[in-house]
């Protein structure tokens, strides 16, 4: 609050604020749509596999973005009407649980791309070893220790995110972990067109390649839709902490809203994406809501 009540004295850029109405009904989607995701898996015996599980992985990192955005509109609605103040010790702690589940949510978000990359990796380059190499069992034990580091990682960080020590490996660990997986799906399609001429001679592999292949597809527009969702409120973390008084920086921080809409939007998009480009999950879907006999 501080910083962007200064900025507005030192830069002629307006705050951009969003109504908090669109706030709601994005955050609701958001929520609706994940939760949609989790319900046909669970549902879809055929569907308990560790890519889907993974899926699941990230489908509640986005529902955890929603409703931390739609926590933190009703604790400003709650101040806003006197019901709260700003500065109270409990709602200093309202606060930093509510920093902590968006950390969370981005931490999660992030390993769970990683963990769902290097799926897709195993399934094309080492298909006739896949299901040795990525049972169940080891895709549970997996997402245990991600969500175990990623809660403990998220805990402190809120607590010391005043500290320049806390904000620099957090804003490091994330264009560092996009660089890895990036890296990671270059070299599967450099890889994959050769690994493609030496199962050639086997259709039904050549079929389960192109499937692979499109699944591989799917997940880069999962990355490039979280890097374009994320990535501006990222680098307002970055310039809020190092140049919060430098008039082109304070601009930037003027769209804060905006940032933290596409965050939420990324929440939306991405059950989209597995709506429209899986069959097993359009499948499950329609057999959900037409009920068939």
């Amino acid at each position: 609050e501080n910083i962007s009540d200064f900025s507005l004295n030192i830069t002629d850029c307006t705050q951009v604020v969003v109504p908090e109405e669109v706030f709601f009904t994005v955050a609701a989607a958001g929520i609706l749509e994940n939760l949609l995701i989790l319900v046909a898996v669970v549902r879809n015996k055929n569907l308990h596999l560790p890519m889907y599980f993974f899926i699941c992985s990230l489908a509640i990192s986005d529902m955890l973005g929603s409703l931390y955005k739609t926590l933190e509109n009703i604790f400003i609605i709650l101040c806003k009407m006197g019901y709260l103040t700003r500065h109270g010790d409990f709602e200093k702690k309202l606060d930093d649980a509510m920093d902590s589940m968006f950390i969370l949510s981005l931490l999660g978000s992030i390993f769970s791309l990683l963990a769902i990359a290097a799926d897709r990796y195993i399934t094309i380059f080492y298909a006739l070893r896949y299901h040795n190499i990525m049972t169940l069992r080891r895709a549970l034990v997996i997402l245990a220790i991600i969500w175990a580091f990623c809660a403990g990682s998220s805990i402190a960080i809120a607590l010391f995110s005043y500290e320049a020590a806390t904000v620099i490996p957090f804003t490091i660990l994330f264009p560092l972990m996009m660089f890895f997986i990036l890296c990671l799906y270059v070299h599967m399609f450099l890889l994959a067109r050769s690994h493609a001429k030496k199962i050639a001679s086997l259709p039904s592999s050549t079929v389960h390649h192109r499937t692979n292949m499109k699944g591989a597809i799917t997940l880069t527009i999962f990355l490039g839709v979280f890097l374009c969702c994320w990535a501006p409120f990222v680098l307002h973390i970055l310039l809020a902490r190092f140049c919060p008084h430098n008039p082109y920086c304070a601009c930037y921080m003027s769209i804060f809203h905006v940032n933290g809409t596409l965050i939420m939007c990324n929440a939306i998009i991405n059950p989209m994406i597995f709506a429209f480009r899986s069959p097993e999950l359009r499948s499950t879907f329609k057999k959900m809501f037409y009920c068939p006999r």
